[in-house]
Parts: structure tokens; C-alpha cells; sequence
């Protein structure tokens, strides 16, 4: 996923990527063929923490590899897949609530 920060009166504003989109981003940059294993994206990617929400919270790779249930990803998109539901729990889980949201929205 990825989000526009708030305009802050400055020139145009970058994108922040984070979950799936982060790595994504990281594995058009190395040289990792498929089928791969946990051991080989992690040797591949390194284990580096990834954000996984807009706030900037991370987890390392390792760590979200684990909470798959797959050993094995036959492709790009399969690792993608499978981490998704992992990005997206640890996304709601840091949620920071009604309030906090109600913050976030005052200057």
C-alpha cells in the first residue's frame, strides 16, 4: 500500500509505501529467481525491516516470513500474496483507535 503524506505548504509530496508495495519495491532491486524458500529471500532482500503501515511502524522480514504458512513461494506474486494477510494483521492491530484518528485529522 502507499499513501500521500499531508501537503505541508511545500512542493509536491512523495509517496509512502509501505507493506507489500515496500517490498515490492525492494525486489525489483535484487536478483531473486522463483521458486524460492524463506532462507533464499531473506539471503536475496536481507532482514531488513519493513514499514508496514503509514506511521512507520516495521517488521523484519524474517519475522513476517515466519507468520506465513509457507516455506516455499513458487513466484513473485505468491510471496506477495502470502504476505499480505501478514502486513494487513500487523496493520490493524497498531491501529491507533477512534480517538487517535480523530487527532490525526486537527493541524
Amino acid at each position: 500500500m502507499g499513501v500521500r503524506p499531508p501537503a505541508n505548504g511545500g512542493g509536491e509530496a512523495e509517496l509512502i509505501e509501505f507493506g507489500i508495495a515496500a517490498l515490492d519495491a525492494r525486489l525489483e532491486d535484487v536478483d531473486l529467481s522463483f521458486p524460492a524458500t524463506r532462507e533464499e529471500v531473506l539471503a536475496a532482500l536481507g532482514d531488513d525491516a519493513i514499514e508496514y503501515d503509514a506511521a512507520g511502524h516495521t517488521v523484519a522480514l524474517s519475522t513476517a516470513l515466519e507468520r506465513t504458512d509457507q516455506t516455499e513461494f513458487s513466484s513473485e506474486r505468491d510471496l506477495l500474496n502470502a504476505l499480505h494477510p501478514v502486513f494487513e494483521d500487523l496493520r490493524t492491530s497498531t491501529a491507533p483507535g477512534l480517538l487517535g484518528w480523530l487527532r490525526s485529522l486537527l493541524p
